[in-house]
């Protein structure tokens, strides 16, 4: 028998929301979340007892996470003024803001593999799921992705895995 939606919500709520952070940041990570966790509820009644609960609830937060970065190309939000100093406001790790500044320049798929495997904990074939494409190309997306990080920001995977 399915656990309760609300176990499930409480169970991989935070890796979803760390999820949504790494891909989006920290500003549109909470409604990426929220909408993940709405779509979920109303499709969970249908989920197979033998799905891996925490794959689909990443590929959901993968299809929210693009409506958000596609609405964002659509309409830029310029502000008045720039904050004095910049907010660690729900980033992952924040006690490092330039390991964050190299993976948010990781290519696209590079740091949504990146996420999906180091944050998640996907396996590669869960992330191809997501991704599109087969688990050696998602192992190769990963594998690129640290290679970008350890060129740009060399201590990022032993300080990464401390935070």
């Amino acid at each position: 028998m399915k656990q309760p939606f609300e176990n499930v919500v409480a169970q991989h709520g935070a890796t979803v929301l760390r999820v949504c952070r790494v891909v989006l940041g920290p500003h549109d990570a909470d409604d990426a979340w929220s909408e993940t966790f709405l779509s979920a509820m109303r499709a969970y009644p249908g989920l197979p007892e033998t799905a891996n609960v925490e794959a689909w609830l990443v590929t959901i937060a993968h299809r929210k996470a693009i409506d958000v970065l596609r609405a964002a190309k659509r309409s830029p939000l310029p502000v008045d003024e720039v904050p004095e100093a910049p907010t660690r406001r729900g980033i992952p790790g924040s006690g490092d803001s330039d390991l964050w500044a190299a993976v948010k320049d990781l290519p696209g798929r590079q740091r949504q593999a990146v996420a999906y495997r180091y944050v998640a904990g996907l396996a590669y074939a869960e992330i191809a799921e997501i991704l599109g494409g087969t688990a050696d190309a998602a192992r190769r997306a990963a594998a690129d992705g640290l290679k970008n990080l350890r060129k740009r920001y060399p201590d990022a995977i032993t300080k990464g895995a401390a935070s």
